[in-house]
């Protein structure tokens, strides 16, 4: 079954860099798993209240200038939560940037997903990773981005 994304999810997405929008678009033709795009460009009031709920823990949030978006796994009439749902779009979300040769970071891990086979491998090596160091690993299955060191944000775009 092939899915498309529906105009809430479409109007999320203006705003967006033009390279995410491509590889979102292209994703929701090759997922298993319907998504819905739940934020794209967030405004930093709103960011400034995650980090307060804890939802968040940076005001450098790509979100803020359009390199982000979150997607949640759409099923039954609504947004699903189980992390087996997150890795398949993960998935297509990865072959998508492949195809469009768009470099893209993944919140289940942070960092480029771009070839990475195993992304649940991806996964327990990033939990290892945060442990090793003494800190809390935050997963965020979805969480996409467009990595900085590819998408810098200059004073005059921010």
């Amino acid at each position: 079954m092939t899915f498309v994304l529906g105009n809430r999810s479409l109007q999320t997405l203006i705003g967006v860099h033009p390279d995410l929008v491509r590889v979102v678009k292209r994703a929701i033709e090759l997922t298993p798993v319907d998504f819905t795009v739940l934020e794209g460009v967030r405004l930093l009031v709103r960011q400034k209240h995650l980090v307060a709920i804890g939802a968040s823990i940076t005001l450098d949030s790509r979100h803020l200038t359009g390199h982000a978006v979150d997607l949640g796994a759409w099923v039954d009439g609504g947004v699903e939560w189980s992390w087996p749902l997150y890795f398949k779009i993960a998935e297509a979300m990865r072959d998508a940037a492949d195809e469009l040769d768009v470099p893209l970071t993944w919140g289940g891990c942070w960092q480029m997903i771009n070839g990475v086979d195993d992304l649940y491998a991806a996964q327990t090596a990033y939990i290892e990773r945060k442990k090793a160091q003494g800190r809390k690993p935050l997963l965020d299955g979805p969480h996409f981005h467009l990595p900085r060191a590819y998408y810098p944000v200059t004073q005059e775009a921010a």
